[in-house]
């Protein structure tokens, strides 16, 4: 049988692959780290970005939120059911937009949220450690990655 057809001599060398190893060895941390908080990962991913886009804007959307997360508008309306479900996340009509949802934590959500903010944040200092200085430089290029992809 003939060679399979890969543009590189080792599996290493695929920066896709390594990019889909380090994210699911990271994932499985940060999973771990939240299933004392009874969350997943997208949960927390909608909590922890609707506090943050809660900071600066008056009203923050489902939209906004998916946006945001780079996640799909229907897994991120199904997902905050969810949480709205077990009272933590308030889904209300936009007061101008009769088809938009605008989104607020509750209290408890609020608590949750920042319980399960440090238990991730330690996850990724120690998980992103052996970068060292490099690390400003890497989420540069995360974030140019970001700006193409979203671009296109």
């Amino acid at each position: 049988m003939a060679d399979a057809p890969f543009v590189h001599d080792d599996a290493d060398d695929s920066t896709g692959f390594l990019v889909w190893q380090v994210t699911a060895l990271w994932q499985r941390t940060v999973a771990a780290a939240l299933r004392p908080h009874g969350l997943t990962q997208v949960q927390f991913v909608l909590l922890a970005s609707l506090l943050w886009l809660g900071r600066g804007e008056a009203l923050v959307t489902q939209v906004m939120l998916a946006s945001h997360a780079k996640f799909d508008a229907m897994m991120t309306s199904q997902v905050l059911r969810a949480l709205e479900a077990r009272g933590l996340v308030r889904r209300q009509a936009h007061p101008r937009d009769g088809r938009a949802k605008v989104l607020a934590l509750t209290a408890e959500g609020r608590t949750l949220v920042g319980q399960a903010l440090p238990a991730v944040d330690g996850v990724d200092a120690q998980f992103f450690a052996p970068l060292g200085e490099g690390t400003a430089g890497f989420n540069a290029a995360l974030r140019s990655l970001l700006k193409v992809a979203s671009s296109s």
